[in-house]
């Protein structure tokens, strides 16, 4: 009898342990790519070069707040690039000999390291890395752009980690990428459709290779290209889990460059009707403001978000409004990591933030 209530016991308190995981989100499946808000191993970035000198405050400012709560892995081009990077870093009063910086002689094309570099895929109790082509954003920011360096930082990545290495035959960037942790991947199919990037690729055929790359059991598209995106709409710039059921979803507004029923808030809109038809819930993300940088009038967008071990990095607009407005709403979306904005108005010019020129690690225990 003692031994039959035992058995009952156990299958009881496995069953709720089973519920409890599937509740936040983690199912026992041996295929994930790990969510960003798990624990990480390390960031990595590629320190800008010589046409990209204008990130380097930024960057140094990155590297510091990063290295503060986790390893940081920095790849620089040449000699002459780690000399600079060393003295950005020492110009804003920090170390960069810092115990964990980590400095790899990585010759690359550029410091955009979320969309070249790796996927790191969870596969039962082993961590690989995907290498997805690259052709840098299908030409879309000149033909002589060039990406061959960036093909293979993957592979490089791969050497240093001593971890194994999957070429996948498709072209895409990490930053068309969400993960919930769990059973499902977002992106803009608008991105991945791309003829320059995949000719004649269809859904269906996306959808199934999605699958079988990531393990994911659900793949939510989303479509359309905001005005004036070159990466032909990043889902990091659109929509962002903050936890396994819940999207922020960017939102339009009468302070915005793009109004209310424009064509840009009409791809915003659409995407959170999806994505909460799909069975999530969603928050929208104001855009609050407008900032003029070189002549130009960008939206104060804040969803290109990095999130780290205790920390949330988004980039700054120098509008100290909304940077405070979206400083209080990140604290909300991450309320036990600290949030620092950093104005990176060069880098959002030429297209992107922070979440573009970092690329996250996940933790090894992980795979345990």
């Amino acid at each position: 009898m003692q031994r039959k209530i035992g058995i009952i016991v156990t299958t009881l308190i496995i069953s709720l342990t089973l519920i409890n995981n599937q509740a936040i989100g983690y199912n026992y499946i041996t295929k994930r790519v790990p969510a960003e808000w798990e624990p990480q191993e390390a960031i990595w970035m590629q320190w800008p070069g010589y046409w990209e000198k204008d990130y380097e405050v930024t960057f140094a400012k990155i590297a510091d707040i990063i290295s503060n709560y986790q390893k940081l892995h920095i790849l620089y081009h040449s000699n002459q690039i780690y000399n600079d990077a060393q003295k950005a870093i020492i110009n804003i009063g920090k170390d960069p000999q810092n115990k964990n910086i980590y400095w790899h002689n990585v010759p690359n094309d550029s410091a955009w390291m979320r969309d070249n570099g790796p996927v790191y895929v969870l596969n039962d109790k082993e961590i690989r890395i995907q290498n997805w082509k690259f052709n840098a954003w299908g030409g879309a920011f000149g033909a002589d752009i060039p990406f061959e360096l960036d093909n293979v930082v993957p592979d490089k990545v791969g050497e240093i980690l001593a971890m194994p290495v999957d070429q996948i035959d498709i072209v895409h960037e990490r930053g068309n990428l969400e993960f919930n942790g769990s059973d499902t991947v977002m992106l803009n199919w608008s991105t991945i459709s791309d003829p320059k990037r995949n000719f004649n690729y269809n859904k269906k055929q996306a959808e199934f290779d999605l699958k079988k790359y990531f393990g994911v059991e659900n793949v939510i598209f989303i479509e359309g290209i905001p005005d004036g995106d070159l990466t032909k709409g990043h889902i990091d710039g659109i929509a962002r889990f903050i936890e396994p059921r819940t999207v922020v979803v960017v939102q339009c507004t009468t302070q915005s460059l793009c109004k209310p029923g424009s064509k840009d808030a009409n791809i915003y809109d659409k995407a959170a009707k999806i994505i909460e038809e799909s069975g999530f819930n969603v928050i929208r993300e104001p855009i609050e403001g407008v900032v003029k940088y070189n002549d130009k009038i960008f939206d104060t967008n804040y969803m290109n978000w990095l999130v780290g071990n205790g920390f949330v990095i988004a980039p700054g607009f120098g509008n100290p409004k909304t940077d405070i407005g979206a400083k209080s709403r990140l604290e909300r979306y991450f309320p036990n990591r600290d949030v620092y904005i950093i104005e990176m108005l060069s880098s959002w010019a030429a297209g992107g933030g922070v979440h573009c020129h970092t690329n996250d690690q996940p933790a090894f225990a992980l795979s345990e």
